[in-house]
């Protein structure tokens, strides 16, 4: 009897079919958020080949076990170090729901809220790295430098020159760089060579070379932005150490340029930012710094004034079991009783966040989001204007900053003594898959400096009505509403 193997090839196929959409609906939906896992099911039914060979390089969002293992490790180290912290002085006058929220950021990061602290906004782009590397030339022991993006050009180049002293002094200088968006930049050869130059110790973070035995999903990526120096001064906040185009002839093209925000803190909260730096180099190096490059901030000097402010740092990323800004975020906007002003540069929030969103402005609190006009990643800012509708419908304000500026600031105001600054974008990448560094701020100067820098977006930004939106032209819509299906592939 003979067969036909075009038969047998058809058969073959359609068994092989079916078998992957049955065990897709066995195994993608396990400890998946119903939207991610109706994206990957959709994606692996329409095309099944393609979609189960994507699910295989990018659907597992779990990290090495070993990285696991050193983030629980350098967790208990720190829980160790502020048991015994001293109490913040006038923690029974704070809002009940303010505690409520540095309790859970505390045990889901082992980060207690520090009192005794004082924070500088800086909105200037060259301005902020020139006060880091000034910082810089003051270290007598140790530098920690932490980014998503290093880049040796002219924008950056009084930093490098300022690393290069504090090494010649006998000043331990490190340096962390997320390994696939520092070297996907044009200069990232000349930025390497520089780095080892100088003779500074440097690691690239989450390095994704196979042939070395280093990878894990390619797209979890450490976005974290700090400088600590000697443990008594830091920054943080949404600026890469890189020049305002990004170093792009693509982006020169067009003009873009960023605009950011970034603030510098001293006070006990150095050590937290200081203990995250630490917990990163751990995870890439193995070795702990705990002893020779960490002051406990029980160490550091304190503000005793009335204005000094409460603060609390909040890592987040793959390798803690929640997702620690995403719950912080919802937790301040909940909490709200005024006001809610937003800025993200890539907003991208998940159902929750919509409802939190939505229902601050349902209960009739002033509610605000600042945005670019312009995007500098098509499917993001696609995903994002999808979100315009429902948001403008509930009576929220957007506000679209204009180009060829791209607003990558971070940050987030509650009424009038609460905020947050950081690296995380309120989107499901920095929720999920992106290593975020936030800092919770409870203090009525630091949001009154926060509203003078939302009111000079404000001023320059075009605010977005629903009947200007309801115009958009329906090829518009339709790829809106397809990259937003696609941001839920996570």
């Amino acid at each position: 009897m003979n067969i036909d193997p075009a038969v047998v090839t058809t058969i073959a196929l359609v068994v092989a079919d079916w078998t992957i959409r049955i065990v897709a609906l066995i195994v993608i939906p396990r400890d998946r958020k119903p939207t991610a896992a109706m994206a990957w099911l959709l994606a692996v039914f329409l095309i099944p080949f393609v979609g189960v060979a994507l699910y295989l390089l990018i659907g597992n969002v779990r990290l090495p076990k070993r990285r696991i293992e050193r983030q629980r490790e350098i967790d208990a180290e720190i829980a160790a170090r502020t048991v015994d912290l001293a109490p913040v002085d006038g923690r029974d006058e704070w809002p009940a729901a303010f505690r409520s929220i540095t309790e859970q950021s505390r045990v889901l990061t082992e980060l207690p809220a520090v009192g005794g602290n004082n924070a500088e906004l800086i909105g200037d782009y060259q301005a902020s790295i020139d006060r880091m590397a000034a910082e810089i030339d003051t270290a007598r022991h140790f530098v920690n430098i932490e980014f998503y993006i290093v880049a040796f050009d002219e924008t950056t180049r009084g930093f490098f020159a300022a690393m290069e002293r504090a090494v010649a002094r006998g000043v331990a200088v490190r340096l962390l760089a997320d390994h696939v968006a520092s070297r996907r930049v044009t200069v990232a050869d000349a930025t390497a060579a520089e780095l080892d130059r100088i003779g500074l110790e440097w690691h690239y973070m989450l390095p994704v070379r196979p042939l070395k035995g280093q990878f894990q999903r390619p797209d979890l990526r450490n976005h974290r932005k700090l400088v600590v120096v000697d443990g008594r001064v830091a920054f943080t906040g949404s600026q890469n150490l890189i020049s305002r185009d990004y170093d792009s002839p693509k982006n020169q093209k067009r003009g873009l340029m960023w605009q950011e925000l970034v603030t510098r803190v001293t006070g006990p909260v150095v050590a937290s930012v200081n203990a995250v730096f630490c917990s990163d180099w751990y995870m890439e190096t193995g070795e702990s710094l705990i002893e020779t490059a960490h002051v406990p901030a029980a160490e550091v000097e304190a503000d005793g004034g009335p204005g000094a402010l409460v603060c609390q740092i909040v890592p987040s990323g793959p390798s803690f079991a929640q997702e620690n800004n995403l719950r912080l975020f919802l937790s301040l906007v909940n909490s709200a009783q005024e006001r809610v002003i937003i800025t993200s540069p890539y907003f991208v929030p998940d159902e929750a966040m919509m409802y939190a969103i939505t229902s601050a402005r349902y209960r009739g609190l002033e509610v605000q989001l600042f945005v670019s006009e312009i995007g500098d990643q098509g499917s993001v800012w696609h995903a994002q204007r999808s979100y315009y509708a429902p948001l403008l419908e509930a009576g929220v304000r957007i506000f679209q900053y204009p180009g060829p500026y791209i607003l990558h600031s971070k940050h987030l105001s509650i009424d009038d003594e609460v905020a947050v600054i950081g690296s995380s974008n309120m989107d499901i990448r920095s929720f999920n898959l992106n290593f975020e560094i936030s800092m919770l701020v409870h203090g009525a100067s630091f949001v009154r400096d926060m509203r003078e820098v939302e009111q000079g977006y404000r001023s320059i930004s075009r605010e977005l009505t629903l009947e200007e939106w309801r115009q958009e032209p329906a090829t518009a819509t339709f790829l809106d509403g397809v990259a937003r299906l696609t941001s839920a592939l996570q």
